[in-house]
């Protein structure tokens, strides 16, 4: 196990949504390359890793730019994203991480609060945050709250505004190589979770204070203040 980096007096942990929270980057993952193929791109599955956290618009756009060399236009973003959402409605139900229910209710009971910041925008799932890990929707930082989705620090420095505590107060939990330099570029020790198909150094690179090999690490990492 690393070193701890937990600060003492820690107040707030900040929690990624897809790949933190649900097991869902699988879906993401099929998604983005269903709903690029009909706009002749042959969209690569790591990029939807690399890309993570994005606002569903602005990967659109990232995509086009590389694989087509064009801008896509507002009707571009709004017809592949449409149908990436009917896409993710068909597919299998997104599991809860292992034991990331049983951390957040820990957290919880040592007063420590718990935030969420996702690049997603989708009703459905945000709302599931609740019913699911007893998340408060006004401690819910989504792509319809933010101008810069990541990696600008802009939805990190939100969710610490609104939690009311200092960036050094708080932690990030993140999987997504983008997430992590969204958090750090807001001040905030970010520990990864590499969940995904990407290499460790990847998120290395993106100065993760700690990469942990699985949502099951976070626990006995976090035992130093779940006491």
């Amino acid at each position: 196990m690393s070193k701890s980096v937990i600060p003492k007096g820690l107040k707030c942990v900040i929690f990624d949504m897809d790949g933190v929270l649900y097991d869902s980057m699988k879906n993401h993952e099929t998604t983005w390359v269903g709903c690029l193929k009909p706009e002749g791109i042959d969209f690569h599955p790591s990029e939807a890793y690399l890309h993570e956290g994005r606002t569903g618009f602005d990967t659109i756009g990232y995509a086009f730019k590389k694989y087509l060399n064009i801008e896509a236009t507002q009707e571009d973003k709004e017809r592949v994203y449409n149908e990436k959402v009917r896409l993710m409605g068909l597919a299998p139900k997104a599991q809860k991480m292992p034991k990331m229910l049983e951390l957040i209710q820990a957290l919880k009971e040592q007063g420590i609060d718990v935030w969420v910041v996702t690049g997603s925008k989708q009703p459905t799932l945000l709302d599931k945050l609740h019913g699911d890990f007893g998340i408060d929707p006004k401690q819910i930082i989504c792509a319809r709250d933010v101008v810069n989705g990541k990696p600008h620090p802009e939805p990190y420095l939100k969710a610490v505004a609104g939690s009311g505590y200092k960036a050094e107060e708080c932690i990030v939990v993140e999987n997504a190589p983008l997430g992590v330099r969204s958090a750090k570029a807001a001040g905030i020790i970010t520990i990864a979770v590499n969940t995904g198909i990407l290499e460790d150094e990847i998120l290395e690179s993106e100065a993760a204070d700690v990469v942990l090999p699985d949502t099951k690490s976070l626990m006995p990492y976090f035992k130093s203040v779940l006491v």
